[in-house]
């Protein structure tokens, strides 16, 4: 079993008037968590809407941790947390990756703070109906990949 690992960069327009990265740019970065696993497991959102459903989401829950600035390097953690025949929670960890060197400049060590981490749900539908679609074994089998029901967020 995987975990979809990947690094985001901030830009000055995700910046709120706080000085640091706005509440709602965790929704865009789980978007783009959630899209980045479908690739992954070879069902991008064009050809899974050819094969007759769409994911929609239904709900996301986030706790901030830590706030994330400017200049600052994040990275995400994304795992499907349950998976059932029509629905689906994938949950989230962010990192803030803080970069250090040693006194004599020789080496260079990253540690990774945790900031916020999240879950959200999605059924999977019919386009034209927006009724439950029911995954068949082999779409349900690709998820499986990155299913990690015991993983703990924290």
């Amino acid at each position: 079993m995987s975990i979809l690992k990947f690094e985001l960069e901030i830009y000055a327009y995700n910046i709120d008037f706080n000085g640091h990265v706005s509440n709602i740019v965790y929704s865009e970065w789980m978007e783009i968590g959630r899209t980045k696993l479908l690739e992954a497991i070879a069902m991008p959102v064009y050809k899974i809407a050819q094969e007759g459903f769409v994911p929609v989401l239904v709900s996301t829950e986030i706790s901030f941790k830590a706030p994330v600035h400017l200049g600052d390097r994040v990275s995400v953690e994304l795992w499907v947390s349950e998976l059932r025949h029509a629905s689906a929670e994938m949950s989230f960890r962010f990192f803030k990756i803080d970069s250090s060197s040693s006194e004599d400049n020789s080496e260079k060590k990253s540690e990774e703070i945790l900031v916020a981490i999240a879950k959200q749900k999605g059924i999977f539908a019919d386009p034209d109906t927006m009724q439950p679609y029911r995954l068949k074994p082999d779409q349900k089998q690709k998820f499986a990949t990155y299913l990690h029901k015991d993983l703990h967020q924290e």
